[in-house]
């Protein structure tokens, strides 16, 4: 029977309460029978509420809170040493489980605990990293200017070295993470895209415009995700509605900007929409228009794609994003344009406007996706990959569970 360790350091909580989590998100394939998952926390989330994460495995939940305080400590040729101290009682927790192999999401305390478990116990660890932190600082202070601001970002850079290049695997979950992980000397690395929602994304298969038509906005709202261009856009477009799904610091601003254009009616902002629902909301929707700076293939733009919807996203200022570079037959899967008001207006307007033109973006978004990211591709390597450690620690084992 094997046994899997999840170590995140997510509130689950929050997760659940945003409805965001999809089937089978922590055992894909369900090539485990029991599941166990580790927070890097105290939070308390209901087992009941993400039995679907795990599909019909065990599952058990364990909690062994970081200790962030000692990021800033003084003396930090010590920082090892606190590390090691602090990660005793999880491979303790570990010792007690007996996991067959250990997966990381992010690369945080929880997968330096994970490197402590395989340096104690010698079980084999894998990782999931979903974001590039030289690109997009999650922990590292951006300008750091005390001693203590300092040391807070060397502590960092030490934990992720030490977690990442001792695991077993590293998947990123684009391409614009390799940089990242070959700054930091990480030699066994393969991007897997993310496992999307398998029994709810569904083709789009009716291109005629809705009335009105509806285009779609999914993502954090913050400045580098700042949808303020496309709202002024979709603003001189008469009878256009657009939805804008997403929370963060930026909700208020947009939220005056929307009043402020007196087109409350048409612009709406849904802080939050279970993975389910959206899912279902953009097969119906005619367009997805996004703004990003950040140097990826979002989840939320993947989603969009693999539906079948055309998709409008500004040129990120810097490197392109690698995946947005590729063709179908000659011809782009989505369309890239300026941040600008009127980049916009023009691309909406143009799809609106040319039935042939949006039907045809629409499927060759749908082609392109799902011959490389569609949830049954992406599910089926993690599984394959699971399947493989496991079979190297002990064959007889997976023969049995395959």
């Amino acid at each position: 029977m094997p046994r899997l360790l999840v170590i995140v350091p997510d509130r689950i909580s929050q997760i659940i309460e945003k409805g965001e989590y999809q089937p089978g998100y922590y055992n894909p394939g369900e090539v485990f029978d029991e599941v166990h998952i580790l927070m890097t926390n105290d939070d308390k989330p209901d087992p009941a509420a993400l039995q679907r994460t795990v599909g019909s495995a065990r599952l058990v939940l364990h909690n062994y809170p970081d200790q962030a305080g000692i990021s800033t400590k003084s003396w930090p040729f010590l920082t090892g040493h606190r590390l090691r101290t602090w990660a005793k009682g999880g491979v303790e927790i570990a010792r007690q489980i007996a996991p067959d192999m250990i997966r990381c999401h992010g690369s945080d305390w929880n997968t330096y605990l994970a490197s402590r478990i395989k340096k104690t116990l010698g079980i084999p660890y894998i990782v999931s990293l979903h974001i590039n932190p030289d690109i997009n600082p999650v922990r590292r202070i951006v300008s750091p200017v005390t001693k203590a601001d300092q040391r807070h970002n060397a502590f960092y850079e030490y934990l992720e070295g030490e977690a990442l290049r001792n695991a077993d695997l590293v998947m990123p979950v684009y391409k614009t993470i390799l940089p990242y992980l070959k700054r930091l000397g990480v030699a066994r690395v393969e991007v897997c895209y993310n496992v999307l929602n398998r029994e709810f994304l569904r083709q789009k298969t009716d291109y005629a415009l809705s009335s009105p038509p509806h285009i779609v906005y999914v993502g954090r709202l913050f400045a580098e995700k700042d949808p303020s261009n496309i709202i002024r856009a979709v603003a001189s477009l008469e009878g256009v509605r657009y939805t804008i799904v997403g929370d963060g610091p930026h909700l208020k601003v947009l939220s005056s900007l929307i009043s402020e254009l007196g087109v409350g009616d048409r612009i709406k902002l849904l802080p939050a929409v279970p993975n389910d629902e959206l899912c279902l909301l953009l097969a119906d929707a005619d367009i997805f228009a996004i703004h990003t700076e950040y140097w990826e293939i979002s989840k939320s733009i993947l989603e969009a794609l693999l539906t079948g919807l055309p998709v409008i996203v500004n040129k990120r200022i810097g490197e392109p994003v690698p995946e947005f570079t590729d063709a179908v037959d000659g011809n782009p899967f989505l369309s890239l344009v300026d941040n600008t008001v009127e980049a916009y207006r023009k691309a909406l307007g143009h799809l609106l406007e040319d039935h042939n033109a949006r039907k045809a973006l629409g499927e060759r978004a749908f082609t392109h996706a799902r011959a490389r990211w569609s949830p049954a591709k992406t599910e089926a390597k993690f599984a394959s990959i699971y399947r493989d450690i496991l079979a190297k620690r002990n064959p007889k084992m997976i023969e049995g569970s395959a």
